[in-house]
């Protein structure tokens, strides 16, 4: 595939910034080399460990940086973006605080829902009133612009938000009052810039969303911008394609997910390299764990929510739960143990960091175990203080009261009860993403990734009955460089709802503006003709469904409509009408991922990597367990378990019946056993 000749000099930086550690990944595309590391997360101002890395290498005349960040995200999480204000039609202000009314626990009679981040007496109204088919009922009362304006002034808003009624189908009022406000120095959202598309809470929702962390983001990337001084600076977006900083300021919500956007782009172009094609990926951090399924193609959805509010923008189908490896322990009224959500995050950290931590995570879980060595954690550059993480436990017992058994000590069948809980919370999200999608999971390969994946992925996939375990040896930093990997990516939508009888042909006319409108920003975006590609779908469903299904946009668009329905639900109705809701564009740049060269397999020996051995707890005892340097593996090399592997960034735990072996890639191929010994 061609490339421009720009792209094919200097560096290209990939930046995920996580919950407890910032993940570099540098590929030099003179000399196909990569770089890889690790710093802790600076959350007070992510920008400054995203500056500090950089210092770690010399500046050379090109960089090109792909950025992934949770600044978006933790300004809804933590209700701090910008001071932002609604714009509604009038009559209708209260749509943030009706939204649809659905319980997340159906018998809990006291349920405790996310205030809008708007409060009531932002949300303003202007009369005007457009109907379904576009005509105007009300013209817009423009002089109330005046009043409002001083409203917004008077309150310090920020950023505004402004959605009327079926903008969708005649933005005119929405474009009028939008110019008002940009003239007035106000940064505005409209929400039929941002999601031209039917479902008035949803398209209000995400329009909100938007104005409220965009603010935030441009003033972070901005100075990013300033003193990284970039030769090209593209943002990951949460639909796993980059687009650029310019258009990434102004339209925060579109990547929202992009951290955990980036490790299924790098997990599934790894696992490609494999021969594998069907994945489970699993992502586990500091902070929390990621997980979503690969059948060839990134499974993308339009129904997502962070922090109780709604976005219809595509974003890569991810799971998510509060699990990583500085999850607290927990214990509740009832004398129970619990693991996380809560976090230690960077600051403290886990307390074996020795950073000012006093609860226990599941990190020191591990070194309590045995399972993390503390002095081979970061290459040997981060000494683990074991002593600390034993005087955690110790304190922890005391409130559990937890007797020893199998030949443990308290703290110790402590620590083995945290590491289960916590697989139980992992586990189940696997399960909500395959087995209850109709997917099976013992089909796939899981592809284990982030800081702490190595030391939970043999147990998750032998609950779940998955044969292999697929452990990169950029594992601890796959986000960063799925970043690098990730294609240009715009994605575009237009409601037509149109009935059964509409001809393929007149729905690929409603596609031809947005095919116009991908290909003139593809073109700004520095994509050559050669590396376009246009993708065309179509919304779906059976007359009276309030759900619908995305499938390409071909002649047999009914067929293949059909045929998913049956896939998702177990039934189909060919015979029944249908409707077509909404017809959707992606417009895709390609790029060329970095370079990754197979070895030839050598000796299947793997003595020369071994370290020693040192009692690790498994599951049935202490038991004398070798230990390997990652690093001295090689392609070929087989280690029988149980074994811990230490690499530079991360820890790979085998049970007792598993079994590795290094690929040609250097990735470590587990069979995994029945059990654990």
């Amino acid at each position: 595939m061609a490339i421009p000749e720009h792209h094919q000099k200097g560096f290209w930086i990939g930046i995920d910034i996580g919950g407890t550690f910032t993940d570099f990944a540098i590929y030099s595309s003179s000399d196909q080399s990569l770089q890889r590391f690790k710093i802790l997360s600076t959350p007070s101002n992510p920008a400054e460990a995203v500056l500090q890395g950089l210092t770690k290498f010399s500046r050379p005349a090109s960089r090109h940086i792909v950025h992934g960040s949770t600044v978006a995200t933790n300004a809804i999480l933590e209700r701090k973006g910008a001071r932002t204000a609604l714009i509604t039609t009038k009559g209708f202000r209260d749509v943030l605080l009706i939204g649809r009314q659905d319980r997340p626990e159906l018998y809990d009679l006291f349920p405790v829902i996310p205030p809008p981040l708007v409060p009531r007496e932002w949300c303003l109204e202007i009369t005007e009133r457009v109907d379904y088919e576009g005509k105007v009922v009300m013209p817009l009362q423009e002089k109330e612009l005046d009043a409002i304006l001083e409203t917004l002034r008077r309150e310090n808003i920020q950023s505004v938000a402004v959605s009327f009624l079926f903008s969708f189908v005649n933005p005119a009022h929405e474009q009028c009052v939008t110019k008002r406000l940009r003239e007035e120095g106000f940064f505005v959202t409209a929400s039929f810039e941002i999601l031209p598309e039917f479902r008035e809470y949803e398209r209000t929702s995400t329009t909100v969303v938007n104005a409220y962390v965009s603010p935030v983001l441009d003033s972070y990337l901005g100075r990013l911008e300033r003193e990284m001084k970039p030769t090209e600076f593209h943002i990951l977006q949460s639909n796993g394609g980059r687009i650029s900083v310019s258009q990434a300021r102004g339209q925060g919500v579109r990547s929202i997910l992009s951290g955990p956007a980036g490790g299924v782009v790098g997990a599934r172009y790894l696992a490609g390299l494999a021969g594998f094609n069907r994945i489970l990926t699993f992502d586990m951090g500091g902070t929390s764990t990621d997980v979503s399924l690969v059948h060839e193609d990134i499974h993308v959805t339009s129904d997502a929510e962070v922090g109780g509010c709604p976005i219809r923008v595509p974003v890569i189908d991810i799971h998510t739960v509060g699990s990583g490896g500085g999850s607290l322990a927990i214990v509740d009224a009832g004398g129970n143990l619990r693991v996380g959500p809560q976090s230690a995050g960077a600051v403290p950290g886990p307390v074996c960091y020795g950073r000012g931590g006093l609860i226990p995570t599941v990190t020191d879980a591990h070194v309590v175990l045995g399972r993390l060595p503390t002095d081979g954690f970061l290459g040997g550059q981060m000494v683990l203080d074991s002593e600390a993480a034993q005087k955690a436990f110790d304190e922890l017992n005391q409130q559990v009261s937890l007797k020893s058994h199998s030949g443990l000590d308290a703290r110790q069948a402590l620590a083995l009860g945290m590491i289960q809980i916590a697989n139980a919370h992992m586990e189940r999200a696997l399960r909500v993403i395959s087995v209850e999608r109709g997917e099976d999971p013992r089909e796939t390969v899981l592809v284990s990734f982030g800081g702490a994946g190595g030391l939970h992925a043999c147990d998750l996939a032998r609950a779940l009955r998955v044969p292999s375990v697929l452990v990169s040896p950029m594992a601890a930093t796959l986000s960063a460089l799925g970043m690098l990997a990730a294609d240009v990516q715009l994605d575009y939508v237009h409601t037509v709802m149109l009935p059964n009888e509409t001809q393929f042909e007149i729905l690929e006319e409603h596609t031809q503006e947005l095919v116009r409108q991908g290909e003139e920003e593809l073109h700004r975006e520095g994509v050559a003709p050669e590396q376009a590609v246009i993708t065309r779908t179509v919304d779906v469903r059976y007359v009276g469904q309030s759900f619908d299904l995305e499938v390409p946009l071909t002649p047999e668009f009914r067929q293949d409509f059909d045929r998913l329905h049956q896939e998702r639900y177990g039934y189909q109705q060919p015979e029944a009408p249908v409707e077509m809701v909404n017809v959707r564009v992606r417009a895709i740049g390609q790029v060329r991922p970095p370079s990754i060269l197979k070895k030839s397999l050598g000796s299947a020996v793997s003595s020369s990597a071994q370290w020693e051995d040192r009692p690790v707890v498994l599951s049935q005892g202490i038991q004398s367990v070798p230990h390997y340097w990652g690093n001295l593996l090689r392609p070929g090399h087989e280690i029988p378990g149980p074994a811990i592997v230490v690499m530079d960034d991360t820890t790979v735990y085998l049970g007792s019946t598993d079994h590795a072996k290094l690929d040609g890639y250097s990735n470590i191929l587990i069979d995994v056993g029945a059990t654990d010994g």
